[in-house]
């Protein structure tokens, strides 16, 4: 990963006993560890540049909203969670789930391999199934409402006046939107055309409803009246 700012080799330990250390990106300080360095490696590979940025600028806008409360948490567990929590949207990684499970799974899996604990593996698979559900994922852990928080803030602009103006410009000018609103729609779009069925129940039915011609997605009202019971 190449940080800008002075590396801080602090040797905090986990409450598992695990040390990592920390860098400045932008001023914000964020975790650097195998795994984190692995994931990004991943997504840099497989993401389309405009999709590699959101991550990044999602880990960022998180860690900084995170600094500016006062908020305590697993960086480790927040940098991995936000970096690959699109990863599903890849071709390499596309399954017949939603692609937030899908991606969620195969980061379970990378933390796991990198020997992280179960509990903390949980959090990285919450992170990402449930970042586009803020509904529920606003209360669940604080690793969990974070990756939501700084993915919701590059996405949707929620809680854009929040970040200071200058630690903004500074993220968005290393890693520029380079087209997110229509490339985004585009591969939500490509979901619905290819794998509708995954979309019965999530956010990227919004899209195909909107532009996908002869998109129709199951109904929750269809499921409950053609249930099998006589009332």
């Amino acid at each position: 990963m190449q940080a800008v700012g002075v590396i801080v080799a602090d040797g905090r330990r986990h409450a598992d006993g695990n040390i990592d250390h920390s860098v400045l990106i932008e001023g914000i300080s964020v975790a650097s560890s195998p795994l984190v360095s692995r994931a990004i490696e991943v997504s840099r590979a497989h993401m389309e540049p405009y999709l590699f940025n959101h991550v990044m600028r999602s880990w960022l806008f998180s860690a900084s909203l995170a600094r500016q409360r006062g908020i305590r948490y697993d960086e480790e567990v927040l940098a991995v969670s936000s970096v690959l929590h699109d990863i599903g949207l890849c071709p390499d990684f596309a399954g017949p789930l939603r692609f937030e499970v899908e991606g969620a799974n195969f980061a379970r899996d990378l933390a796991t391999s990198f020997g992280i604990d179960s509990r903390r593996c949980q959090l990285i698979w919450d992170s990402i199934a449930l970042n586009s559900t803020p509904s529920l994922c606003l209360h669940k852990e604080t690793e969990v409402s974070l990756c939501c928080l700084g993915v919701g803030l590059d996405w949707g602009g929620w809680g854009f006046e929040s970040i200071d103006a200058g630690v903004r410009d500074a993220i968005l000018s290393r890693y520029p939107r380079l087209g997110m609103k229509q490339k985004f729609s585009q591969a939500m779009c490509t979901i619905c055309e290819t794998r509708g069925e995954s979309t019965y129940d999530n956010f990227a039915r919004d899209f195909g409803v909107r532009y996908v011609p002869g998109y129709a997605p199951s109904s929750s009202v269809d499921a409950l009246m053609g249930s099998p019971f006589t009332e």
